[in-house]
């Protein structure tokens, strides 16, 4: 039987952001807390409240600068320690002390350091085509192939890139779903919700889509451009160790986020398992939901 979600909240926290969440089931069980990517919103994760509401209190918030959470002008304001608090402290407002942290693209990178920087706060960590930062840095700085697919951030990092976004109804965040042609899951319903999101502006003045478009603005990860030397390791890995239980999804046909990223990561998990879905792409949550709820759940319940 699936939940009901309730999808009105909002949270001022303590550092002033207001964010927007949805949630599926009763405060006081276990706090499940659903973390979504570029360009998208809680409702990313809507067949994941209806099927996890019933045992836990699933929450799935609108990251700063996405939908219908703040959207402070500036790049400044997305730096990644700044994400990072907003979940530790979106989970204090919540009355909990831990979370599961289940996440996806640009929410996996920032639960990716939310689990190495607060390990308290998360009782188990599950990550659904999202890189470690380390090992991204690494592919970044040393594999001519990933540097190729993540050319793109780059070309994001420009000035203007919202507005070529945002051109023709949006066709290309349509496109970046789809490829060639939409995907059956990209419904003409799915599609409305996605245009009305990506059309918000932001706070004093600021475009729509910039806030989120920012966060490739702020991040220190991305490939070189032509001339530039790559980034540069940090000789000591230990610091990007993650001390927490981890559960990897990965669909093996993202063509952005290439399998090699995986390449490694048993040494920076206590305790890893890794499930490879050969025919799901980087939008695997939604091509294959009921087969990553299950996944989902067996993660939760070990």
């Amino acid at each position: 039987m699936s939940a009901a979600i309730e999808s009105n909240h909002f949270a001022t926290l303590q550092n002033g952001m207001r964010l927007h969440y949805a949630s599926a089931g009763q405060k006081g069980a276990p706090l499940v807390l659903f973390v979504h990517g570029f360009p998208e919103a809680w409702f990313e994760w809507e067949e994941q409240l209806k099927h996890f509401g019933g045992d836990y209190y699933a929450v799935a918030p609108d990251l700063r600068g996405f939908n219908l959470s703040g959207k402070p002008k500036g790049v400044e304001h997305y730096r990644p320690k700044l994400v990072v608090d907003d979940l530790r402290l979106l989970i204090a407002h919540l009355g909990y002390e831990k979370a599961f942290v289940v996440a996806h693209d640009w929410g996996g990178a920032i639960a990716w350091n939310f689990a190495i920087f607060h390990p308290e706060l998360v009782a188990r960590l599950v990550i659904i085509n999202a890189p470690h930062p380390y090992l991204f840095m690494r592919e970044l700085a040393q594999n001519p192939a990933q540097q190729a697919a993540s050319g793109y951030m780059n070309w994001l990092r420009a000035e203007g890139s919202e507005a070529v976004l945002a051109a023709d109804d949006f066709a290309k965040l349509d496109g970046l779903f789809g490829q060639a042609e939409a995907p059956s899951w990209y419904t003409p319903e799915l599609r409305a919700r996605y245009h009305a999101m990506w059309s918000i502006p932001g706070e004093e003045g600021s475009a729509p889509l910039a806030g989120s478009i920012n966060y490739y603005r702020a991040s220190p990860l991305r490939p070189p451009l032509p001339g530039e030397a790559p980034p540069v390791l940090d000789p000591n890995p230990d610091p990007w160790k993650v001390r927490v239980p981890v559960r990897v999804i990965w669909g093996e046909r993202d063509v952005a986020l290439r399998t090699t990223l995986l390449d490694g990561l048993y040494e920076f998990c206590a305790d890893l398992q890794i499930t490879r879905i050969a025919e799901g792409s980087h939008w695997v949550i939604h091509e294959e939901p009921e087969r990553v709820n299950a996944l989902i759940g067996a993660a939760l319940d070990h």
